[in-house]
């Protein structure tokens, strides 16, 4: 699974009832610099990539860190309602008065509280033939044009503080041309 980053922020409310609302985005079409190493790797969205997710019955989640062992919310408990615009990936997430006795929803809301929390990062899926790789004397930029959203997370610290996709522990094992078998290996294998 690949996560994303947004530093957009997350809008916070409470509810009459109790409940916490959080809203937020993760917009298309803003190409990002996942690498500099030795060549650059940048990456970019089409826009509405996460459609067919946001249109289907599939469950999605709403979590801490990327952790499905803590949710916040999920669209099938009817809790997590999405927008999918030209523009951005938009969210409404609502935790309810019941989670703020756990654990680790309260830690969430301290550190939400105190300014530390405030990124969007998606974990997604891209299906075959939901992107294509260019490569230029720019560099290699991938784009994305459907993916197989599993899980919309609020994050301390996004890959970079605009729409970004990171890809840490990507160590390129890359053909002689540059784009053999190693090259779309490594481009299948990119993980936060």
């Amino acid at each position: 699974m690949l996560w994303g980053g947004f530093k957009g922020g997350l809008e916070v409310r409470t509810s009459e009832d109790g409940s916490t609302v959080l809203g937020g985005s993760f917009p298309y079409a803003v190409p990002t610099v996942l690498s500099d190493f030795r060549e650059k790797r940048r990456e970019v969205f089409e826009a509405r990539a996460f459609g067919a997710s946001v249109a289907g019955n599939g469950d999605i989640h709403f979590l801490v860190h990327h952790d499905m062992d803590k949710p916040l919310a999920s669209r099938k408990a009817g809790s997590l309602k999405f927008e999918d615009t030209d523009e951005a990936l938009i969210f409404e997430a609502t935790i309810a008065p019941e989670m703020r006795a756990v654990g680790y929803v309260q830690d969430f809301l301290g550190a939400l509280a105190a300014g530390l929390v405030g990124g969007v990062s998606p974990g997604f899926r891209v299906p075959q033939g939901g992107d294509s790789v260019r490569q230029s004397s720019e560099g290699i930029m991938r784009v994305v044009r459907s993916a197989d959203l599993i899980e919309i997370s609020a994050v301390t610290k996004p890959a970079y503080p605009d729409a970004q996709i990171e890809a840490r522990n990507w160590v390129p094992d890359l053909q002689p041309d540059g784009m053999g078998v190693g090259y779309h290996r490594t481009m299948n294998r990119w993980r936060a």
